[in-house]
């Protein structure tokens, strides 16, 4: 059992970009689990501040923009083309790998997507990547070894 900071540690990095999260648990030598675990409740508690707090972000955000948002840019055809591709799920998959879980979590907001089926989906998506992440970066056990025999 470790410290809770450094379970903190890792929330708090997933919560900013998916991927810190088991990079962190990796580096301060928290186990699979811990990593996985912590990995993933980084995240859902990140999706559900989002969601409680993102109405209401939303909405104060509109009254301080000066122009309005341009329709098609970028970043919003690609959201439109994953959300009419896949839905939620493609929202929640993605959201890991591309988005952070905040933006993850304000994209499915903005598609209205009630709010039991983005903690569901994002719950699953966390679950999978996280275990995905921490397997692929444990796998540097050689790197992390070199550096503590030093």
């Amino acid at each position: 059992m470790m410290d809770w900071s450094f379970y903190s540690a890792v929330m708090a990095a997933t919560a900013i970009k998916f991927i810190a999260g088991p990079i962190t648990g990796f580096s301060l030598g928290l186990s699979w689990m811990e990593t996985i675990l912590f990995t993933w409740l980084g995240m859902m508690i990140t999706v559900s501040f989002m969601i409680s707090l993102g109405q209401w972000l939303v909405k104060y955000i509109a009254t301080w923009r000066n122009q309005k948002p341009l329709v098609f840019s970028k970043r919003a055809r690609l959201a439109v083309k994953i959300w009419t591709k896949f839905g939620i799920k493609g929202i929640a998959a993605c959201t890991p790998l591309f988005l952070t879980p905040i933006g993850g979590s304000l994209l499915a907001l903005s598609f209205k997507v009630p709010l039991p089926r983005i903690l569901f989906f994002m719950a699953i998506s966390a679950l999978l990547w996280a275990g995905i992440y921490t397997a692929l970066i444990y796998q540097l056990d050689f790197i992390r070894d070199y550096f503590m025999d030093k």
